[in-house]
């Protein structure tokens, strides 16, 4: 049989934490914790948002951008992630894995260069405080929205398309928990540096440019909140930037550390909770960290919260 039709009717096995099979107990349950966390906090944030006409703003759009990417990217992970930690089972199909590969490029370059648009609407919004409603009118950002999940989309197109042309000669283990980019080359039975350097090439403009524009950005935002001569208005403004920065921080850190260590330091188990942290754990702090640092968000969630509480109260009566 040939080995690539061999592969389509085997599909491949995920090892994940296979070595230790005590730690996948724990992590089954820790997975599942926040995956219903990041559902209940992002599905919150999105009805929150749309039923309150005070969160009508270019701001919470973005947000619920956001919050729907999370949902997605953890629903393209997570399900799959837990079957094979419940069984003894670690196997995934070849479509299976053929689409959470697509999915997941798709879903992480998106983060990347919608964190990017963000900041450039909180940009606007300090430092043109009066033209902001104007500059960021609905037309553009739902402009600015749709060129980030298209980019994101060829980015990923390209990508994946490369890898799954490899030929892995039967090789069918993947030393991971999903069907990544990296583990998904590691078992060509070619040189792969072409294809590595095209990753690298694209990584350059998904990751690194919006980075670039996002410490930008709040460059200026810092020099504006400087010159602020209202204590109340710098409070407002770091109070209106600190969460999507906070955001930031957390997933462009991970990506960093785990991307720039030296080849030997580190482990691959090491990468792989990295891989954990910044595409389960990550999703579900954002909607804590935006709804903990945000008045207007805290008010619309109490107001749902109450509109649920009196539509239970009168099903029952």
């Amino acid at each position: 049989m040939d080995l690539r039709n061999y592969t389509l009717l085997q599909g491949f096995i995920l090892l994940g934490f296979s070595d230790h099979p005590k730690l996948e107990m724990v992590l089954s349950a820790v997975v599942t914790l926040f995956y219903l966390i990041t559902l209940a906090g992002n599905t919150a944030i999105i009805l929150a948002s749309l039923l309150d006409p005070h969160l009508h703003t270019p701001m919470y759009f973005f947000l619920r951008n956001l919050s729907f990417l999370d949902l997605c990217f953890t629903t393209s992970i997570i399900p799959q992630m837990l079957v094979n930690l419940w069984g003894p089972d670690k196997t995934i199909s070849y479509v299976g894995c053929v689409i959470q590969l697509y999915v997941y490029m798709w879903f992480g370059s998106t983060e990347c260069l919608l964190l990017a648009v963000m900041s450039y609407d909180r940009f606007t919004a300090i430092c043109k405080p009066l033209h902001y409603l104007v500059i960021m009118n609905p037309h553009l950002c739902f402009k600015m929205t749709t060129m980030v999940w298209s980019i994101s989309l060829a980015n990923s197109v390209v990508l994946c398309t490369l890898t799954l042309n490899l030929p892995r000669c039967g090789n069918k283990l993947l030393d991971h928990f999903l069907c990544e980019l990296p583990a998904m080359v590691k078992i060509a039975c070619i040189d792969t540096t072409a294809v590595e350097m095209s990753v690298f090439a694209l990584g350059i403009v998904i990751v690194l440019t919006p980075l670039i524009l996002i410490l930008i950005s709040y460059g200026y935002i810092a020099k504006a909140v400087l010159r602020m001569k209202s204590k109340a208005g710098q409070r407002k403004a770091v109070n209106t930037c600190g969460s999507h920065l906070t955001v930031v921080s957390i997933f462009y850190g991970t990506i960093i550390y785990m991307y720039l260590q030296p080849g030997n330091s580190a482990s691959k188990d090491q990468g792989k909770f990295l891989t954990l942290f910044y595409t389960i754990i990550t999703p579900s702090l954002n909607p804590l960290i935006y709804t903990l640092r945000n008045k207007d968000m805290k008010d619309a969630l109490k107001k749902l919260m109450r509109v649920d509480h009196k539509s239970t109260k009168s099903k029952r009566n």
